[in-house]
């Protein structure tokens, strides 16, 4: 995307002209909603992505944790315990 106008030339009206919208006019602006919806998918396919991988991060830094807790011969419950899930929806 080039900016604001996404590389439509901005006309100035005049008086004389139309205050309505041709189908030229709407043709365009749908046509970079179109590219806003396509760039709003992608976006929301690498957040989801991201979480997913956050997520797995998050769990085998739990499992790896415990495990180094268990190797001491600590309890993992004596431990600071860090069980928060992290909920992308709210």
């Amino acid at each position: 995307m080039s900016g604001p106008n996404m590389g439509m030339p901005v006309v100035p009206s005049t008086e004389d002209e139309d205050d309505s919208f041709g189908e030229a006019e709407y043709a365009a602006i749908n046509s970079m909603l179109d590219q806003i919806n396509s760039c709003l998918d992608h976006l929301e396919e690498q957040n989801d992505h991201l979480h997913a991988r956050l997520q797995e991060l998050l769990e085998s830094n739990r499992q790896t944790r415990l495990e180094f807790q268990q190797q001491l011969g600590e309890d993992p419950d004596d431990d600071y315990d860090c069980d928060y899930d992290y909920d992308a929806s709210t």
